[in-house]
């Protein structure tokens, strides 16, 4: 009996010690996750000095398309720590160099495919910003201005399925904070059922045409404190971008976008931020391509029209050092072909939010979002800044 329990004891303890040992690898990689400072959950180390291939999950919540998710990996050629020495002697904080590779498909049937990537060059005098993709899309289509269709319609479901294409070489001016950019459009989108053959839709067939290629211009500046999740600073751009035929588009139309994102601390843990947001279009654009009501609480594609404009504020109070509410609200109205501006609603947003400082040393909150729109909330999951 005394040997029996003696060789128990024995080989428990030979099983205890072996999965301790085990368990070490398993315990330094999960100590690479705790900030020293705090001892909470933090992703610093791991995304500053990471390199190489990454896989990152997605999640997607937008309304219009419903709930779904998909994987991206992502190869980091140079490290966020490579990075920051860098910066030490061209005086700006350079990105990583960044490719990626992934796909996604949501509950509506909705799916893609796509691969990208960002470059700089020379001491970041020159960035790189491009990827192409393949998507099968399911919306549903409102009207012009969102107010409704004919025969009392409410909305025609629609869906395009092609390739898109965005490339984009920026020059910064100078030593300023300022970017001069060039950039190249191209979208050939197929939709299984054409709207200009429904009466209800009022669409004309150059309206849904589907192939769509624009050359443009860019003129940005960043002068935020964190690329991540500012709390001061300012970033803004004016682009302008021109479709014709004699660069492969099947219609002759322009799209501008003027947008100020702006940061503003109020003390040590309240950090006001502010958005403008202007979308126009002249000439015979796409359906598919005019400006919409882009804001939290509003799917996308439900107001769409000529010309949209948006105003958005969001004040971010950090009640501890990790956790973090946000209060928002925001107001947009779309106009120009169904109605003038001063007699174009006013469509309200507004919706409560957490936050969780997952990346101190960056300085990257990620979260929750619930906006509640003019017709249902919504829920979304945030990484960084709201605002794109």
């Amino acid at each position: 009996m005394v040997g029996r329990c003696a060789a128990r004891c024995r080989n428990a303890l030979v099983l205890l010690l072996a999965a301790s040992a085990l368990s070490q690898p398993a315990r330094a990689f999960m100590e690479g996750f705790i900030d020293q400072q705090d001892g909470h959950l933090d992703i610093s180390d791991w995304m500053i000095e990471r390199k190489g291939f990454l896989p990152v999950p997605i999640v997607i919540t937008e309304p219009a398309v419903g709930y779904g998710g998909g994987v991206a990996l992502l190869f980091v050629r140079n490290s966020l720590g490579e990075s920051a020495e860098r910066a030490k002697e061209t005086g700006h904080m350079t990105p990583p160099d960044i490719f990626v590779v992934g796909g996604a498909a949501t509950e509506n049937g909705t799916k893609a495919a796509f691969a990208g990537g960002m470059m700089t060059f020379l001491d970041d005098r020159w960035r790189y910003r491009g990827g192409v993709g393949r998507a099968d899309v399911n919306l549903a289509f409102y009207g012009i201005g969102g107010s409704g269709l004919g025969e009392g319609a409410r909305s025609i479901n629609y869906s395009l399925d092609g390739w898109m294409s965005l490339q984009q070489v920026l020059r910064r001016i100078g030593e300023s904070d300022n970017w001069l950019g060039a950039r190249w459009i191209f979208l050939d989108l197929g939709s299984k059922l054409d709207l200009s053959q429904d009466a209800r839709s009022g669409l004309s067939p150059d309206q849904t045409t589907r192939r769509t290629s624009g050359l443009g211009l860019t003129l940005e500046h960043d002068s935020r404190d964190n690329i991540f999740t500012p709390s001061k600073g300012w970033t803004g751009a004016i682009d302008a971008t021109f479709y014709d035929p004699g660069w492969g588009s099947d219609t002759r139309f322009q799209s501008y976008r003027a947008h100020v994102f702006a940061y503003l601390p109020l003390d040590r843990n309240l950090v006001l931020a502010g958005r403008l947001d202007g979308r126009s279009v002249s000439g015979r654009a796409p359906f598919y391509m005019l400006p919409f009501i882009d804001m939290r609480g509003i799917p996308a594609a439900r107001y769409q029209d000529d010309h949209t404009a948006v105003v958005e504020t969001e004040l971010r109070w950090s009640f501890t050092p990790r956790w973090a509410a946000v209060g928002f609200i925001g107001a947009g109205r779309a106009w120009g072909q169904s109605i003038d501006f001063s007699d174009a609603a006013t469509e309200v947003s507004r919706g409560v939010g957490l936050r969780y400082l997952i990346a101190r040393r960056l300085g990257l909150w990620v979260g929750m979002d619930y906006a509640k729109g003019p017709e249902s909330g919504t829920w979304y999951i945030q990484v960084g800044n709201a605002w794109r």
